[in-house]
Formats: structure tokens, C-alpha cells, sequence
């Protein structure tokens, strides 16, 4: 028999109009980025073949949930205009939920005009980097429009974040967030929140393992975590390698964060991260293993 890890509460379910997600096994989002500059994939899918074929990839891989970002949130990225994001994700986003309208789409945006007119158009899931921060009508725009919410924990801009990261007290500083804004949705009246700890959003190398081992004390009741860890620095500077170079580590690192309390993996291969999911699912809850 195997000591089952019992350190890790019953997991919210979180509810959208399609789906009711149920964490008993963690679940994976896949990117579908629609930028030309993303740090791994911009430019990669830029019309209607190309967003749908990925789609579909993604979707026979495993994904549960399909991710669609217009702005780039690299290091050092600048901002795009809220009219130039929104005609960059309206036209895929329309087309993808006539093709595919049984799927839950995420919409990773931080300005609430556009999360409204995403999901008017047919997601059902706001994403949203700066946890509420970079525009003041985003949690009262979810509450409006009773859609769960991925809270992440964001040091900085995307345009500066990493020229002063964290490099202490990582785990007390983003829980002391968490603890705050969860707060402040729940008086809103929303319940259906992922948290995200926002590795790599201005966090040093060691803040940001550091992080990544001390996942599961970032929880704030039973909320289900998120993990977007794909092809980032903290694996790339680890390996000395580029990011397309990082399928590997990546797959690494999402297994440690599924032992550490991951229940949501937001990747650009979905099938590694499937992979990885069954193994530590099998792992925790099989109970025996074959001789």
C-alpha cells in the first residue's frame, strides 16, 4: 500500500455554463496564444485554419479548458491598446465556439471591458494576470457576470516586473494577496475562483521554487491552484535552454506542482501534461501498485 497524502483539502468544484470542473483530478488549460510576440509561440496562430487546427490538437490531447490570449505578458512586453485586444480575440473566439460548442473557453484578459464583451460572445472564464489590479471595474464586472475568476498574483506590470522581482518572503506575500482579494470577490458574491501564485510575474529564480514548493500553504480555503509554469525562465535558466527547448523541464516542473497542490495546469502541450497528471493522480490514489 501507499501513505496517501491527506495534507490537501476536498477541492472546490468550480461551475460555468457548460461544466461542472471537478478537482478530485487536477485538469489542464491549454494556450492558445493570438499574439505575434508571446515569449514561446506569438505569431504561431493568426488565422481561422490555424486557431481551429490547434484547437482541435489541443482538445483530442486532453485539454478541458482552451485559453485564448491577445496581449503579451513577457517580461518586458509592452501594452496593447483595449480595441486592438479585442479585435484580435473576438473573431477567433467567435469562430472556435460555432466549431467547438461544447468547450470551455477562457478568456486571459486583465481590462473588464473586454472580458465582458468575450464572454457576451461566448467564453465562459475570465483569466486574469493582474488579480484585479490593473483595472478597477474587473471584480465587479465577474460578479456581474457570475463567471468563475482565476485570481493570479502579479509583482509589477508585465512592462516592469522583473526589474525589481520578489526575492523574500514569497509564500507570506502571495497568500497575504490571495487573502485579500478572495475577500473582496466573495463580498461581491463570487464563489467560482482558481488561484494562480503568478510564477515568473516578479519573482527572482529561488522566489519563484520557492514558490513552487510551498504551493499548497498559498491556498486560501478550498480553491483550487493553478500552475502556469510552460516553457518559463525559471525552467529555462535552470537547463541553460530556450523555450523550445523546455518540453522537458517543463514536464518536470508541472509534476512537481501537481505533488505540491496543483489542480489546474495552464501549458502549450497538452498532451506531456496530461501524461504527467495521470502518473501523479495514479500516484496518489491507486492504493497498491502492480508487482
Amino acid at each position: 500500500m501507499v501513505n496517501k497524502d491527506t495534507s490537501f483539502p476536498k477541492i472546490r468544484n468550480i461551475r460555468t455554463a457548460e461544466k461542472l470542473f471537478d478537482f478530485s483530478k487536477p485538469q489542464i488549460m491549454g494556450i492558445l496564444n493570438l499574439t505575434p510576440d508571446s515569449f514561446y509561440d506569438g505569431g504561431k496562430y493568426q488565422n481561422e485554419e490555424q486557431w481551429v487546427s490547434q484547437t482541435r490538437k489541443m482538445l483530442e490531447d486532453g485539454a478541458d479548458i482552451i485559453d485564448m490570449g491577445a496581449v503579451s505578458t513577457r517580461p518586458g512586453a509592452k501594452p496593447v491598446d483595449e480595441d486592438q485586444e479585442l479585435r484580435r480575440l473576438l473573431p477567433p473566439l467567435k469562430r472556435l465556439v460555432v466549431e467547438f460548442p461544447k468547450v470551455v473557453f477562457s478568456i486571459d484578459t486583465y481590462r473588464a471591458r473586454v472580458a465582458r464583451q468575450c464572454i457576451e460572445a461566448g467564453a465562459q472564464i475570465i483569466n486574469d494576470i493582474s488579480g484585479g489590479n490593473f483595472d478597477k471595474n474587473m471584480f465587479s464586472t465577474i460578479a456581474d457576470l457570475k463567471v468563475p475568476y482565476v485570481l493570479m498574483h502579479i509583482h509589477g506590470t508585465p512592462e516592469n516586473m522583473q526589474l525589481h522581482p520578489i526575492s523574500e518572503n514569497i509564500v507570506s506575500v502571495v497568500r497575504t494577496f490571495f487573502e485579500k482579494k478572495v475577500a473582496a470577490l466573495q463580498a461581491l458574491g463570487v464563489e467560482d475562483i482558481i488561484l494562480d501564485p503568478g510564477f515568473g510575474f516578479g519573482k527572482t529564480l529561488e522566489s519563484n521554487y520557492e514558490l513552487l514548493q510551498n504551493m499548497a500553504a498559498t491556498r486560501i480555503g478550498n480553491l483550487p491552484l493553478l500552475a502556469g509554469i510552460s516553457r518559463k525562465s525559471m525552467i529555462n535558466k535552470v537547463l541553460n535552454v530556450q523555450p523550445s527547448k523546455a518540453l522537458n523541464g517543463t514536464t518536470v516542473v508541472n509534476t512537481l506542482a501537481l505533488l505540491h497542490g496543483a489542480n489546474l495546469l495552464r501549458v502549450h502541450d497538452v498532451k506531456e501534461a496530461r501524461e504527467a497528471i495521470d502518473i501523479v493522480h495514479f500516484y496518489q490514489n491507486a492504493g497498491r501498485f502492480p508487482k
